[in-house]
């Protein structure tokens, strides 16, 4: 008769329970699922003091624990980004003061909050543009100051990232605009002071004067009397397109040149008008008129200035042509450095 009771063999094999953290000290310790390893300090079973917290993708925590928790000051790597933080912990998270370093180039050194930038700091990209000042959930909010790539500084509002309310902006040429900001560009009241002296002061729409000057025009006669060496008055008008006089602006520069319309004669004509000095040949220069000009020194460095009325005679009495084959051009009017958008 076979003997009761006798079972599988499995069945009397004695099940082996996962191994326990250490209580105290010094100690290592695999967790069960294989992805965390810690090695370091331990108080009642947990985590407490100096230690270092190993993750399976290759990332790690090396610094203070509390509790069993990652708080306190340590140094965290993520594996998957390759960014580095070294400072402040609270809870697992970066919370605190500390220096966030980026594998695509660039840091930040600041306050941080649940691991983003929260507070008073200072970013610099990859790009070397930096910027000190406030930040709100991870982006630039309330005053601070940037250097961008180019040169140019701004000095001013931030909403969310963008220059938004007042601030100044000085560009590397020299420029300056002082005013309202909305989006990143100019918009409100402001005022633009540009490197060659022309300042506009009005109204900004979407980083474009309300009122600008579109043209120079010069008021009175189209012919004008001009001797070598006088005085002469111009009545100058910034105007819009509308023909409305642009009072917002001024700093304007008008280049005034004048001239003798230049005509190239054929090289069998035995006519000359001039006598060429060979030593400093003239070089036309074009016209707004469609024609070129020999230039006419207003001022003479050599005689020296004349009075107007005798500069006048003698300009009079001693003609460059022969009075049938002279051909005196207008005064040429220019103008440069109108204000637009944004440097």
């Amino acid at each position: 008769m076979a003997a009761a009771g006798h079972g599988s063999p499995s069945s009397s094999l004695p099940r082996r329970d996962p191994p326990r953290p250490p209580r105290d000290g010094y100690g290592v310790y695999v967790y069960p699922n294989s992805f965390f390893r810690y090695e370091g300090e331990w108080k009642g079973g947990k985590k407490h003091g100096r230690g270092k917290l190993l993750f399976k993708d290759g990332g790690y925590y090396e610094g203070e624990f509390t509790d069993g928790e990652i708080t306190g000051e340590g140094c965290r790597i993520w594996a998957s980004s390759g960014n580095t933080y070294s400072g402040q912990f609270v809870l697992g998270e970066p919370q605190g003061r500390g220096v966030m370093k980026y594998k695509a180039g660039g840091c930040y050194e600041g306050e941080l909050s649940h691991g983003m930038r929260e507070g008073y700091g200072r970013l610099v990209d990859r790009d070397g543009q930096a910027y000190w000042g406030w930040f709100h959930d991870n982006q630039r909010h309330g005053q601070g100051h940037m250097v961008f790539r180019n040169g140019d500084e701004y000095e001013g509002d931030w909403v969310r990232d963008q220059r938004q309310g007042h601030g100044v902006l000085r560009c590397a040429d020299g420029s300056t605009y002082e005013g309202q900001w909305h989006g990143d560009v100019f918009s409100g009241l402001g005022r633009m002071t540009l490197c060659s002296g022309a300042v506009y002061r009005g109204m900004w729409i979407n980083g474009h004067p309300a009122a600008q000057a579109r043209r120079i025009v010069i008021l009175g006669p189209e012919v004008i009397d001009v001797a070598q060496g006088s005085s002469f008055d111009l009545n100058v008008q910034l105007q819009q397109d509308s023909g409305e006089v642009a009072e917002s602006e001024d700093g304007r520069v008008l280049k005034i040149s004048a001239g003798v319309r230049y005509v190239q004669l054929p090289a069998y004509s035995e006519v000359s008008f001039f006598k060429v000095d060979k030593d400093n040949p003239e070089t036309p220069f074009q016209t707004p008129f469609g024609f070129e000009c020999i230039a006419y020194p207003l001022w003479s460095p050599k005689s020296g200035p004349l009075e107007p009325r005798a500069a006048l005679e003698s300009a009079r009495g001693d003609p460059l042509l022969p009075r049938g084959d002279r051909e005196p051009s207008d005064t040429s009017r220019g103008q440069r450095d109108i204000p637009g958008g944004p440097p």
